[in-house]
């Protein structure tokens, strides 16, 4: 039965840390998932609903929501079934479907976030050649490789960690992740390690080195200009900035985790450290965007230099 159980089922250990505060946090967890994809939801709604605000950047805020969308129901739904529950065992299918969609998700969040930056630099360094470059047949083939780039990498490591034979079956965290599996292993994790360090190199260090760069771009075309063109363009920027941000101090919290002796973190620093790439950046991103923002682009449509400025 043990090598049954080692071989077919993986045992999230981090649950038993958490005791009698599982309902509580039960309780919190699904109003919080409740929130996300009823935002969300609403922003795609409001953004295929009206024809005024069929502009490239509010398509990539519809593609952020989507994939908002997309990593909660990959982590939410398993977690609240793991807090009232007494045993916390996931076959190995199942972790490694939870695996692709949750690190796809990340992956996705941080392409969109690429495309969106080259919008900005068009619009702030290019304007008079904006509507010629950003077609929506240049939109909808960035959002292609945005989505289809992720995916092909990791498919490729988790063809690599599924093939590793494993000689355990508890896993330090409240869901399934690369990086755990492959501590698992019996053999060597250098091969790994080596593809999944190429992997990083080019599905996060590339977008962040190439956000930062779009960026320095657009201060040095805005530092010479009036603190009115300033004001705008950082009115424009800010709420992808934000974004930008959220997600890197998210996802480097959960990095930096991976690699420390959880036995020695507080049980539930390591929980919220663990998740917030997954949860913050769904919740944030309507907030940062705005609901109220695009309410209000609904009810100025005739004002369409108002719409071209606020709208990021």
């Amino acid at each position: 039965m043990e090598n049954s159980t080692v071989s077919f089922y993986f045992n999230f250990t981090m649950f038993m840390r958490i005791g009698h505060y599982r309902y509580l946090a039960f309780v919190f967890f699904l109003l919080l998932y409740s929130f996300i994809v009823c935002a969300n939801v609403l922003i795609i709604w409001i953004i295929l609903r009206e024809s005024t605000l069929h502009k490239p950047m509010n398509v990539f805020i519809a593609f952020l929501s989507v994939n908002s969308l997309y990593g909660s129901a990959g982590f939410f739904p398993r977690f609240l079934m793991d807090l009232l529950s007494d045993t916390h065992l996931i076959s190995r299918p199942a972790c490694f479907t939870q695996i692709y969609i949750i690190y796809t998700y990340a992956s996705n969040e941080l392409t969109i976030l690429s495309i969106m930056a080259y919008d900005r630099y068009v619009a702030v360094c290019h304007p008079l050649h904006y509507h010629r470059k950003m077609t929506y047949k240049t939109v909808y083939s960035l959002a292609f490789f945005a989505w289809v780039l992720p995916a092909c990498n990791l498919s490729i490591s988790i063809h690599m960690i599924v093939r590793l034979p494993l000689c355990g079956n508890k896993i330090e965290k409240i869901y399934c992740a690369s990086w755990n599996i492959v501590k698992l292993s019996c053999v060597s994790a250098a091969v790994s390690n080596i593809g999944a360090m190429l992997g990083a190199v080019a599905i996060a260090v590339l977008p962040f080195g190439f956000i930062l760069y779009t960026y320095l771009r657009i201060v040095l075309a805005c530092w010479k200009n009036s603190s009115e063109v300033r004001g705008k363009v950082l009115q424009s920027c800010l709420p992808h900035v934000i974004s930008f941000v959220v997600y890197s101090v998210t996802s480097f919290s959960d990095t930096a985790l991976s690699r420390q002796n959880l036995q020695k973190v507080n049980p539930f620093v390591a929980v919220i450290l663990s998740i917030e790439f997954i949860i913050i950046p769904p919740f944030v991103n309507p907030l940062v965007y705005g609901l109220k923002t695009l309410l209000s682009k609904v009810h100025k449509k005739h004002d369409y230099c108002f719409i071209q400025l606020v709208c990021c």
